[in-house]
């Protein structure tokens, strides 16, 4: 494939807002998970919780849209100077010409959930004030963005679980391959709500502990909230040496369950090798690999397997949800984020929460932060249904010094 450039960037988290207060995190090590507090949810479990969420004011003409899901994502678009790159190319290329193309799970369903406990107690019908439309629909933090940059090029949501807005990058790059667009807002927003805390417990799924994945001891995932977003451009000669590319893209769908991956890691495995396919590169190319690392004793295992089937045991790897929680929906683009700091100031972040690795997955697994020139480095995602998409970012210019001062 051809490279593309990730011109900007930015991701909200728990870590904090944009790309400095996200960076300080994951080099200090700070702890953003905490026991669940979220609303009426009652469960032994952590959250990664943004904070002010609720105070957000929808943009001028934008109140019909007004739900968590879409005040995160105005959050994170407000961050980083982000907002005014967008609204640059589109001066640039043409409104039309600049796609949107976002992944989530539950989007705004927290909005519905809550007219629920509004229902008329005769007829059962929720209050009138629900705008599905705009706020559950999965469609509808997509259309939010692209009302937002008034933008009237293709637009698409993608919601296949916790792969989702890392195949936004896949859906982009057809985009401007076939000529359609010349630019992208990508990226992923998901945020808390209940149907995620009570599904992942009536699955079994939740740890009752701030996650560690890749532990010996891991018992499950701690479920975050999250905004991130990356403009992607053709790249030109004239791009900073600290730029990054996204130099290589892959898909499979092993379809192997419902909710648990293949045991073997089949699909991650053809992930991988596809997205090294695409770049071209054999896998000692990769010097990283920011794995998805659910923390679940099933996914890291099949994950794993993966990963020593196309890498072998020596390519250092890590999962950041220990810091960030599973974003769900938004996990792709949040790590995608992750990985491009760790390119531009050469460190590997250590898995936090983990403690003993365990010795059955055989995996080189990071626990402290590492400083490292890094020139290509990969991120895993996998979905319910057996989803999965792999992504390899690079440096623009290779054979560079980290610049520790450059967010950009």
């Amino acid at each position: 494939m051809k490279p593309l450039l990730l011109s900007h960037f930015t991701a909200t988290s728990c870590l904090g807002r944009g790309l400095q207060q996200t960076l300080d995190a994951l080099r200090h090590g700070r702890q953003a998970l905490k026991p669940c507090d979220f609303e009426t949810v009652n469960l032994p479990t952590f959250i990664g919780e943004v904070e002010g969420v609720d105070d957000v004011k929808m943009a001028a003409g934008m109140a019909d849209y007004n739900c968590r899901n879409n005040r995160l994502a105005q959050l994170g678009l407000e961050q980083d100077g982000f907002a005014d790159a967008v609204n640059t190319a589109a001066e640039r290329y043409g409104r039309e010409r600049v796609g949107v193309f976002l992944g989530t799970s539950t989007s705004g369903i927290l909005e519905t959930e809550l007219a629920f406990r509004e229902r008329d107690p005769v007829t059962g019908a929720l209050p009138a004030g629900l705008n599905y439309s705009k706020t559950q629909n999965t469609y509808s933090v997509t259309d939010f963005t692209r009302q937002y940059f008034a933008l009237s090029g293709p637009a698409v949501v993608v919601s296949s679980a916790c792969s989702s807005s890392a195949k936004v990058f896949s859906v982009a790059r057809r985009m401007i391959e076939a000529g359609l667009i010349d630019a992208a807002v990508v990226g992923g927003v998901d945020t808390l709500c209940l149907t995620t805390l009570y599904g992942f417990a009536s699955l079994g799924l939740l740890s009752t502990q701030a996650c560690r994945p890749c532990d010996v001891e891991r018992d499950g995932i701690s479920i975050g909230e999250a905004a991130a977003f990356a403009l992607l451009e053709r790249p030109s000669a004239n791009d900073n040496t600290r730029a990054v590319l996204l130099l290589g893209i892959g898909e499979s769908s092993d379809a192997y369950h419902m909710s648990s991956p293949h045991p073997e890691g089949l699909g991650a495995r053809i992930a991988m090798q596809e997205a090294l396919h695409s770049a071209g590169l054999a896998p000692t190319d990769i010097d990283y690999i920011n794995l998805h690392g659910t923390a679940t004793p099933s996914n890291d295992g099949a994950e794993a397997k993966g990963v020593i089937a196309v890498f072998g045991h020596d390519t250092p790897c890590s999962s950041t949800k220990g810091a960030t929680g599973h974003t769900l929906g938004a996990a792709g683009a949040v790590e995608a984020v992750i990985c491009a700091l760790a390119l531009q100031h050469g460190f590997i972040p250590g898995g936090l929460n983990t403690r003993e690795v365990d010795p059955l997955l055989k995996l080189n697994y990071q626990l402290q932060n590492r400083s490292q020139a890094l020139a290509r480095v990969m991120s895993n995602s996998f979905g319910f249904g057996g989803t999965n998409c792999s992504l390899i970012f690079g440096l623009a210019q290779l054979g560079q010094q980290p610049d520790g001062e450059s967010n950009q």
